[in-house]
């Protein structure tokens, strides 16, 4: 401020990093590092520059706030430009679990152990499991600090953890690969390691001698992992960059049936101990629970300062940033609400078509809606799991998607900041041989 900014907000951030790759019994890659930086955004009126630094010291602090000014004095001016109003500042009081002191307390032996354990029970479980891709244990622990010239100052520590491994099976000239993981802000919330093993172990075994099935239209079931690509897809659609774009197949039609009555899609930065919880976003604002579709109605956008002010409305308290730069537009926990319906009984009600397990590729298309990827996973014959297939593509709409989720299931689980439990899609295309 005293070297001419008229606003300007500050981000500091330190962290260590583990990971530990094994791969047939042998440790593979260890990664130990730790970071710390700051980055600076300023005004000068609706110029803005930014800068960042690892430099700490006070030289290297006064460089960042120099390069700061100069860019603002450079670039082109944004009347959207600002930050947020002050009364819309604050934090979220009370513990919300991000941090948990299980995570640094453990041993490098360990965690390295954990991968090790996690293979060992993939490799063992059948002896059509051959070869490996490796198992890996990850953790993190951190703080950020946020502050800005209108009063505002807070900072939270988080820590996170996981748990993976990806066994190869052969059987005949079939040979196939599938993987399981569980990711928590607790050691003591992971899933044990030879379970994690177990299950990757039945995941691949389940696709050996997979097919191709004929170009057809037919039910399509998603399960709970591949289901998260797909809210993910509605995400980017109510990202107010691109509605004030006109970049997205939602754009304008706030207070409209944009999906089937039982579609709830609810982004909630307050639920405690997940991954897309903070006190507050990356501007400052507290963060806060926001009904995107309610019921089938596309009831809010999701929306920073800069992106509020674009489209005459009110920050969501959804701004992201990494250490530095103008912010975008993040989620917190984005999610599909549940149904009443287990798997089970949601694979029992269709008499033929396809339960994806695997997603490949990125053909979708926020403008348009339009939806192609390509998949693999088990064909359902007479309400029963009967054969894997692979090689394939579903292919749809957006629109029709969301109108067409005829269930949803009740196995929603928070392995990231984007969750869906099992959905089934009442038609899709299936183009095979």
């Amino acid at each position: 401020m005293a070297a001419g900014a008229t606003a300007a907000e500050c981000t500091l951030a330190e962290g260590e990093e583990f990971s530990a790759t094994v791969r047939m019994r042998s440790l593979e890659m260890l990664k130990d590092a730790g970071s710390r930086g700051a980055g600076l955004r300023v005004l000068i009126g609706h110029r803005t520059g930014s800068a960042y630094t690892s430099d700490l010291s006070g030289e290297g602090i006064r460089a960042m706030v120099a390069q700061s000014i100069e860019l603002a004095g450079i670039t082109s001016e944004d009347s959207f430009a600002g930050l947020p109003e002050p009364d819309q500042l604050g934090s979220l009081n009370g513990d919300l679990e991000l941090f948990h002191d299980d995570v640094s307390a453990l041993g490098t032996d360990f965690r390295i152990q954990q991968a090790l354990d996690a293979e060992e029970a993939s490799l063992a479980a059948d002896p059509r499991i051959v070869n490996s891709e490796g198992g890996s244990f990850g953790a993190y622990t951190g703080q950020r600090i946020f502050a800005n010239s209108l009063g505002f100052a807070g900072g939270y520590r988080t820590s996170s953890c996981s748990l993976g491994t990806t066994p190869v099976a052969r059987e005949g000239e079939s040979m196939e690969r599938d993987y399981w993981y569980s990711a928590a802000r607790s050691f003591g919330r992971l899933e044990k390691a030879g379970d994690i093993g177990r299950k990757a172990a039945q995941r691949t075994l389940r696709r050996l001698s997979s097919r191709k099935v004929a170009t057809q239209r037919v039910p399509v079931i998603f399960d709970s992992q591949t289901s998260r690509s797909l809210i993910g897809s509605v995400f980017e659609a109510v990202d107010g960059d691109s509605i004030y774009r006109n970049a997205s197949f939602l754009a304008g039609k706030l207070g409209e049936k944009v999906a089937a009555d039982h579609v709830t899609i609810v982004d909630d930065g307050t639920l405690p101990g997940l991954f897309g919880t903070s006190p507050f976003d990356d501007e400052g604002v507290p963060s806060r629970r926001t009904v995107v579709i309610e019921r089938g109605v596309l009831s809010s956008y999701l929306l920073n300062s800069y992106t509020a002010r674009k489209l005459g409305m009110r920050t969501t308290g959804n701004a992201a940033r990494g250490l530095t730069g103008n912010a975008s537009v993040g989620h917190g926990n984005f999610y599909l609400e549940k149904g009443d319906r287990t798997p089970e009984e949601i694979i029992r009600g269709v008499r033929s078509g396809l339960y994806v397990t695997e997603l490949i590729g990125s053909g979708v298309n926020i403008v348009t809606g339009d939806y192609s990827r390509g998949a693999a996973g088990l064909w359902i014959e007479n309400g029963e799991l009967a054969y894997p297939v692979s090689e394939i593509t579903v292919a749809s709409t957006l629109q029709r998607m969301l109108t067409e989720m005829e269930y949803i299931g009740s196995d929603l689980e928070f392995r990231s900041a984007t969750a869906a439990p099992t959905v089934l899609i009442r038609e899709m295309t299936v183009s095979g041989s």
